[in-house]
């Protein structure tokens, strides 16, 4: 089985071992590990467009222009050769990228009017080129935040997507103009990390699974495009390295932790050994794990055991089901929101979460409602008017975030409620799902009071207007994410119908521990006696109560902790996808007296490396 994370980061720091070794930090896009040489991808910067006007002639452009496309055209079906290879998922992902290319590389809006300025103005084909495509990219951006204030964030995503399209196809038909060239993957050694400044979605479609062992960019995040498709290949990657390319060397040994988003440069014997031996037992495991998808997730003593999938955006629903997700434990209403200068409108909220509920087909869909604040939506809160609810303080991780924040604007939360109970019926008025709403970052009862009346009464809005609503509603449960939270559970539990353990944040706020604190990383352990005992402490008073806890933190995506989770009295847990087949597997070889046996050795310890080497040492 796979190290637990908390172990992994222990082994590294500097009081564990005299290693010389840098590591970078970024964001974990797939999980898994790799090694391998540094194989550099650096695209050669396009010239700038120094003469604007033809030398040559309105017809001479027209041809180099023609071409240009036909050399787009030709690279984009080498590019649709290369899908042959890859998960269906990504496969369907990059052809309909690919479509879009084709179509905007033919009898086009952006083609005509690359015309009409080599005609008209007298204009190079390049600039010509330049030109229009900025244009377009511009003109669909606007267009963008208009739909965005009418309609639904789902078509103004896709607007946002269109721009950068428009800039791809006129990046692809510069290059062809002026001959400078991508540089191709295929001149990459079998085995390499492909480091790059950046990756774009047609840039995914080059790469080959089986030669490219890994993928880190210094550029990107965990919501574009480009993540979206490196998760579809399901090959480890990081992205959003800081940088990256000044640290890197050509043909440097690196190690890529796609779990915790570390890489590590120039690692020592035995970190190059440890790292081998994870890669090699994850290939051995992703074998076996087919079969297990329509097993139970179940004890050897006959416990059942939930396992349901954290969901960040719609894009990740293929690989959540064909992981064998039970349900989605948290679904991360984010993605609707982000950074844009007005809020998602009710009716845009509805059909995006009626479309998860709906793929869902039957299964459980828990939705947690806007988790903003810290450093999280600042600039929409902000442009809004809010910028008093999100002034600048000392320590933004102790301030107004989560339902707090909520409450301070509760129109936002108002909308919010209303889309979740329209999307849990269908035109008819019946359930077409188990939905089940979450607030984040609760601490005290009189909290879920305030939230528990707007949704009571927005719920009695809807019915007035005639929405035939669940009965009865959804489920309204809270996150457990501070001590305090996890010390009253027995007090919380007399309003919330649910609790979700967010054991990312409880180990922060327990450890007083900012993990992207370099300073202060190595004292960021999910097993530290003192957060265990906050967990067991909850999960008894949950059980105590009768509400349902689960477990949707980090720790959860670690088959190892969760069989300790599983001993401290969890059965509910909720995971990244591509973790639920390791846990799985490990979970049917378990019993209840395992588990229990291993609480028992955990809890007499009280340094947390022992215990890392407990749990990284059980059941192997």
């Amino acid at each position: 089985m796979t190290e637990t994370p908390s172990r992994r980061r222990s082994s590294r720091q500097p009081r564990r071992s005299a290693s010389s070794s840098t590591f970078l930090q970024g964001k974990a896009i797939t999980p898994g590990m790799a090694l391998g040489p540094a194989g550099r991808v650096e695209a050669l910067p396009l010239p700038d467009i120094t003469e604007r006007y033809s030398a040559i002639g309105p017809e001479a452009e027209n041809v180099r222009l023609d071409e240009a496309i036909a050399r787009a055209f030709h690279q984009i079906e080498k590019m649709r050769d290369r899908l042959v290879g890859l998960p269906e998922e990504g496969r369907a992902e990059i052809a309909s990228l690919l479509t879009v290319y084709e179509r905007m590389l033919g009898p086009s809006r952006l083609v005509r009017q690359v015309r009409e300025r080599i005609a008209g103005e007298g204009l190079c084909a390049e600039a010509a080129v330049s030109d229009v495509t900025q244009e377009l990219a511009a003109q669909v951006s606007r267009m963008a935040e208009a739909v965005a204030r009418e309609n639904s964030a789902q078509d103004a995503d896709a607007n946002l997507r269109l721009a950068g399209e428009f800039e791809e196809v006129g990046r692809r038909l510069m290059r062809n103009l002026t001959g400078i060239s991508y540089r191709a993957f295929s001149s990459l050694s079998p085995g390499s990390v492909l480091v790059a400044e950046q990756l774009r979605p047609a840039d995914v479609a080059m790469i080959d699974p089986a030669r490219i062992a890994a993928v880190v960019t210094q550029g990107g995040g965990g919501a574009d495009h480009t993540a979206i498709l490196l998760r579809a290949l399901d090959i480890p990657a990081i992205l959003a390295v800081p940088n990256l390319m000044a640290q890197v060397q050509e043909g440097e040994m690196l190690v890529v932790d796609g779990h915790l988003g570390t890489v590590t440069l120039s690692p020592n014997e035995t970190e190059l050994r440890l790292a081998a031996e994870s890669a090699q037992r994850e290939v051995r495991e992703k074998r076996a794990f087919g079969r297990l998808k329509r097993l139970p997730a179940q004890l050897q003593s006959g416990e059942d055991i939930e396992l349901s999938a954290n969901l960040e955006l719609p894009a990740e629903m293929p690989m959540l089901l064909r992981n064998g997700a039970k349900g989605i434990g948290l679904l991360r209403s984010e993605f609707l929101f982000g950074e844009r200068e007005d809020l998602p409108d009710e009716d845009g909220q509805t059909d995006a979460y009626r479309a998860i509920v709906q793929a869902m087909d039957g299964r459980p869909v828990t939705i947690r409602v806007l988790d903003w604040g810290g450093e999280k939506g600042r600039a929409c809160m902000r442009r809004l008017g809010l910028a008093e609810q999100v002034a600048d303080g000392g320590n933004p991780a102790l301030g107004l975030r989560g339902v707090r924040l909520l409450l301070r604007v509760p129109e936002v939360l108002e909308t919010q409620f209303a889309a979740i109970l329209r999307a849990a019926e269908s035109e008819e008025g019946a359930a077409i799902g188990r939905v089940r709403i979450l607030l984040p970052m609760v601490t005290s009862a009189d909290e879920i009071v305030a939230a528990r009346e707007i949704y009571d009464r927005v719920a009695r809005r809807l019915k007035r207007k005639g929405h035939t609503l669940p009965d009865p509603l959804p489920p309204l449960g809270i996150m457990i994410e501070t001590p305090a939270a996890a010390l009253t559970v027995d007090t919380l539990a007399r309003h919330a119908d649910f609790m979700a353990l967010g054991t990312n944040d409880l180990t922060m706020y327990t450890l007083a521990v900012d993990r992207s604190d370099s300073m202060v990383a190595d004292r960021y352990s999910p097993l530290h006696p003192g957060v265990l005992r906050l967990i067991e402490a909850a999960a008894d008073s949950a059980l105590k109560a009768r509400r349902p806890i689960s477990v949707c933190g980090e720790m959860a995506s670690d088959p190892r902790v969760v069989a300790l989770l599983i001993g401290l009295g969890l059965r509910s847990f909720s995971m990244n996808s591509a973790s639920l087949p390791r846990v799985k597997r490990l979970i049917r070889t378990l019993t209840l007296e395992d588990c229990d046996q291993l609480r028992r050795q955990v809890m007499l310890e009280s340094d947390p490396d022992v215990i890392q080497d407990l749990v990284r040492q059980f059941a192997t």
